[in-house]
Parts: C-alpha cells; structure tokens; sequence
C-alpha cells in the first residue's frame, strides 16, 4: 500500500523533540512518502485574510494536509495548552475551503518536559480538531515524559517502552489509513 504521509510538529523550535517524535514515528511507520509541514506562519488576522486572501504557505499547508493519506501530529505543552503556531495553523487552515482535514486520519502524540507528557495539550488539540471532521486514531495516547532526555544522538527514542507505544499508534494509523 503507498501511503503519503504529512508531519505536523507544534514546535517551531530547531532541535525541538516533537519534531524528533513525529521523525521516530513516521520511522516505524515507513511510508512510501512523508513531508514535514512548516507552521512558521503570519498571525490569523481577518482583515490581512480580506485584504490578501490566505497567504501561499498557508495554501501549501492546506494542499499538504489535503494530498496527505495520514498525518502524524505531535504537540508540545506550553503552559497547559497547545502552542500557539500550532493553534495559529489550525485557524488560518480553517479558513480554505473545501475543508482539507475532512476524514482525514491523524494520529496524534506529544513530548513534554513533564510528567504528564504534554496529555492536556492532548486533549486540548483533540477539542480543537473537533469542527474539522478528522478521524483521530483510536490507539493509546503516546506521551513522551522528561522528551529531553529520551532520544539519543540521532533522534531515535531509547525507551523500549516509548518504541512500542508509538509502534502501536503507527500500526494504528495504518489501520485507519487503509479504512479510507
């Protein structure tokens, strides 16, 4: 089965470990294609979208996530919440029509400083992709504790227990992606 796979990483951050965790999945999961979205956006604002129309990386973004078979999405937690380029990139998404995230399957992770792994930027994003129609990928979540120091050198995770959950939610993905 080809499967086209977009990632989306909530970090902007270079050495981010969202973008070290979207990498590792995508890893697992072997696509035939895989393109890493770019959030690096202009701020939603309504009067710039009336005045310019959406700006061409937010056209990309949208054709990205369209032409996409799955995406794997991970989020960090800023303050108890997804960052705000993430949240940005979701509302001037919005704004393309037709809407490119119908039925599309996202599976959904996150890395965290914390404890918790960032699981309330978690549920935060899952109510936020709500009004899109996605079909978020029915596996345990993976949440990625004290993310700094959980992958080596090249970027891969050194947790066997991290390794099997996120091969889970990939094995998933894969399941839901032939669903479509």
């Amino acid at each position: 089965m080809m499967t086209n796979i977009l990632g989306i990483s909530g970090s902007l951050r270079k050495e981010s470990v969202n973008t070290k965790l979207v990498h590792e999945a995508v890893r697992l999961l072997e696509p035939t294609h895989f393109v890493t979205a770019d959030l690096n956006l202009p701020l939603y604002n309504g009067d710039d979208e009336d005045r310019d129309g959406l700006p061409d990386a937010v056209i990309l973004l949208a054709d990205q996530i369209e032409a996409a078979d799955g995406i794997v999405l991970s989020t960090p937690e800023y303050n108890a919440a997804i960052p705000g380029a993430l949240k940005n990139a979701l509302d001037w998404v919005s704004r393309k029509k037709p809407n490119p995230w119908a039925d599309k399957p996202v599976a959904l992770m996150s890395a965290a400083a914390g404890r918790a792994g960032g699981l309330r930027a978690q549920t935060m994003l899952r109510t936020v992709m709500t009004p899109f129609g996605v079909r978020i990928v029915p596996a345990s979540e993976v949440a990625i504790a004290g993310a700094a120091k959980e992958f080596d050198d090249k970027g891969r995770l050194t947790s066997e227990r991290y390794q099997a959950s996120v091969q889970r939610l990939m094995d998933a993905l894969k399941k839901e992606i032939a669903r479509t």
